[in-house]
């Protein structure tokens, strides 16, 4: 595609101006023929050679994965075949879901060497983003016309959720939590134990723990040392209905529960126990607890997309669907926010559970509940609210007192404060050897 440029624009406003020049001197009518026979001769042979010209080339490098909300790098190779050095404007096509900074960028394009730029992507949504083409205008050899190239460049990126910048903080608060409660490995010596290390024999040692090949291999008695066995399975149960969507602040509980549930799996691979997933409320995912090295990896790949639907979630039906898959005995970790209605569901879930897994049920509580019970009443609309408010309080703390007595665990927190505060319960359930 053909543009005109400021100068050809400009060229034929002097001339439209001019015209006026013959009305009154009809002497300078060949002279403006001339002029504007000229011109569009001059327009047409850039034109013509602006056609001819080899296209650039545009090569773009990005990352297959992005953090939410964090500004990454984006290069563009651009590439000129021709003779002469050229000027150009350069703008990509990012993803509707991200922010570019540094787009458009004009430079010159020589033969000699590739031109490169670089510019910010900042995502501001999760999901699998899809780039278009690189838009280049290049300058005509006159300069009379910008012709437009569109150079198809095909990359995919996936913008994960950003729980890392926060969890540097909460990753160092859960080890010194984990130091306090106890969650340690314990060396013992016998058998039937987890192997841990070799060692020198020391007096009081059981026979059964000499290793006889190390000690021939060495001349000297070496001992087996175990530790006791302290790992345990966790699944991490994610609410994906509509309640979620509900928003405190700029994320919403959804992405607030999405932070937790990544922080938990982190922390609970860190301490040597297998993690899994299972989803309900529209989307139905699940991940077999594992403790590899990509388990944490398998999880954001499984997550990283989802959005909250506008169903309504079945607490007994994932518990079903979880039990005829998981046989053995688990922490299972609910990621919702309760509300009343789900009182009969839940609880029918968690006695199902229970009576295989040991279940904590983590809810967000909003903020705006909070303000509401704690602002005093100053006219009717304030008084009528706060009574709602604590209406609505009281039935949540019922709901939460049913649970309690099934054997559940619960906790009832901010959105803010959900990540710390289940994982700060995890290491409680896992220093007290509970399962």
């Amino acid at each position: 595609m053909l543009l005109p440029s400021r100068a050809l624009l400009l060229s034929v406003a002097a001339l439209a101006l001019a015209a006026f020049a013959p009305t009154l001197w009809p002497a300078l009518v060949p002279v403006w023929l001339a002029c504007a026979a000229g011109l569009t001769a001059m327009a047409a042979i850039d034109a013509a050679l602006s056609w001819w010209e080899h296209a650039p080339s545009a090569v773009r490098r990005v990352e297959h994965a992005l953090p939410l909300g964090e500004s990454s790098p984006v290069t563009l190779t651009i590439g000129w075949h021709g003779k002469r050095p050229r000027s150009a404007t350069v703008c990509d096509h990012a993803p509707a879901a991200c922010d570019m900074q540094g787009m458009p960028v004009a430079l010159s394009l020589s033969a000699a060497r590739a031109a490169l730029i670089t510019y910010r992507l900042h995502p501001t949504a999760r999901g699998e983003h899809h780039f278009g083409p690189i838009a280049l205008r290049l300058r005509s050899p006159l300069g009379f016309w910008q012709r437009q190239h569109r150079i198809e460049a095909t990359n995919r990126v996936r913008v994960y959720p950003n729980f890392t910048v926060y969890s540097r903080h909460a990753l160092l608060a859960a080890d010194a939590r984990s130091a306090a409660s106890g969650v340690l490995k314990r060396r013992r010596r016998g058998q039937g134990l987890d192997f841990e290390q070799l060692r020198e024999y020391r007096e009081g040692d059981s026979p059964r723990q000499v290793d006889w090949r190390a000690t021939a291999r060495l001349g000297k008695l070496i001992s087996r040392e175990y530790q006791d066995e302290r790992d345990q399975r966790i699944v991490l149960m994610l609410d994906t209905g509509r309640r979620m969507g509900a928003r405190d602040g700029a994320l919403s509980h959804f992405d607030h529960a999405l932070d937790a549930l990544l922080l938990l799996a982190q922390v609970g691979l860190r301490h040597g126990d297998a993690v899994g997933l299972h989803t309900l409320g529209g989307h139905h995912r699940a991940l077999a607890p594992h403790k590899s090295r990509s388990t944490l990896t398998r999880i954001l790949d499984a997550v990283y997309d989802l959005e909250p639907t506008l169903e309504a979630s079945d607490f007994e039906k994932a518990a079903q669907q979880l039990l005829a898959r998981d046989k053995k005995r688990a922490l299972v970790v609910i990621l919702t926010n309760l509300r009343d209605e789900d009182d009969d569901n839940l609880l029918a879930a968690a006695r199902l559970l229970g009576s295989r897994h040991l279940v904590l049920v983590a809810s967000l509580r909003e903020r705006a509940l909070d303000t509401a019970v704690e602002t005093p009443a100053t006219d009717l609309d304030s008084a009528a609210l706060r009574g709602a408010a604590h209406d609505y309080r009281a039935r949540r703390e019922a709901s939460f007192r049913r649970l309690r007595q099934a054997g559940v665990m619960c906790l009832d927190t901010t959105p803010e404060s959900l990540a710390i505060t289940t994982v700060n319960r995890y290491l409680a359930v896992k220093a007290e050897g509970r399962l």
